[in-house]
């Protein structure tokens, strides 16, 4: 699947580009949703293919993507994938990874020393990759003049304090180690709870289940709004079954009950819907249906112009 790196969208005063580290088949979808009922992928084919399954191997299509915000002058990433290099012995599909990440973002017209802020929606191993880059045999910070956002409760959860999220993985501690302390020590790292504003477009809401720390960015500027929902969604399937969690959800009841708040608020207030890992389009708005949801029309992302004007297009379909 094509690499849709560059594409953007301006919302309100804010521009949104995306820049794709992976798109295409990865996890087989009934594993990666387990909760799923197992006639639901076929049911919505008209809908999930073929951008979030390939119904001849049963994978769901995802992206591994960052969404870059220009806001009130400075540059804002939503993650930072997986990272070139990392020992991820628990994840085979990112165990010493390499990718163009930087590429991508250098084609978007970003330097990593113009990013002013990093938020890491939750610390797992394909969001937080990019935090640092390995120099001289060590790992620093990727974007040397940037504020980092890291939920507190995360940071703790999957930190020392906690013995690496209480020793279930190895990962856990690797992906401490190479991403996480390290900005620690270089001073860029700033712990939130709760909510924290970034600018007056752009605010950070936790939206635990996920992981305790797991959050999400709120965009609402010029009458637009959008929610950058990290892992609250995997696959579209979960908006028309909320109640199904992915497999890596640390709190599945937690985790179901924060993907509802977060699906009736988007429906209600006309919220575009922004998640980490989606493919197509990438974001979609949200429609109440019933006592449930409907996929809505999917944002249009354009070849980006860098004008920072205009306002959001959809496309139906999907």
């Amino acid at each position: 699947m094509d690499n849709e790196s560059g594409q953007s969208i301006v919302l309100g005063d804010v521009e949104v580009i995306r820049v794709v580290e992976f798109q295409g088949a990865f996890a087989p979808a009934r594993e990666l949703v387990p909760d799923a009922p197992e006639g639901l992928w076929r049911d919505e084919a008209a809908r999930l293919v073929p951008d979030h399954w390939d119904p001849d191997d049963g994978r769901a299509v995802m992206a591994l993507q960052t969404w870059v915000l220009r806001s009130e002058g400075r540059t804002v990433l939503v993650d930072t994938g997986v990272g070139n290099g990392r020992d991820r012995p628990g994840s085979p599909a990112f165990h010493r990874w390499q990718g163009d990440f930087l590429g991508g973002l250098a084609r978007a017209g970003i330097r990593p020393e113009d990013v002013d802020v990093v938020v890491n929606t939750h610390i797992h191993a394909d969001h937080v990759g990019w935090n640092t880059r390995e120099e001289g045999g060590e790992w620093v910070p990727a974007f040397p003049n940037a504020q980092y956002l890291l939920p507190a409760a995360d940071d703790f959860h999957f930190g020392p304090d906690n013995a690496y999220g209480g020793g279930v993985r190895v990962d856990d501690r690797l992906i401490h180690e190479d991403s996480i302390a390290p900005v620690h020590r270089s001073g860029q790292a700033v712990l939130w709870d709760g909510a924290h504003r970034i600018d007056r477009h752009l605010t950070l809401e936790a939206a635990p289940g996920h992981t305790p720390g797991s959050c999400v960015l709120r965009l609402e500027s010029g009458g637009e709004r959008a929610v950058f929902a990290g892992d609250v969604l995997h696959s579209p399937v979960q908006v028309l079954a909320p109640s199904c969690n992915s497999c890596f959800c640390l709190d599945p009841a937690r985790a179901a009950a924060t993907r509802r708040r977060i699906l009736e608020r988007a429906a209600d207030r006309r919220e575009l819907v922004v998640p980490a890992h989606f493919g197509g389009a990438g974001a979609v708005e949200v429609r109440r249906a019933g006592a449930g949801f409907a996929l809505g029309p999917w944002a249009a992302l354009g070849e980006q112009d860098g004008r920072g004007s205009g306002s959001r297009s959809i496309v139906s379909g999907g």
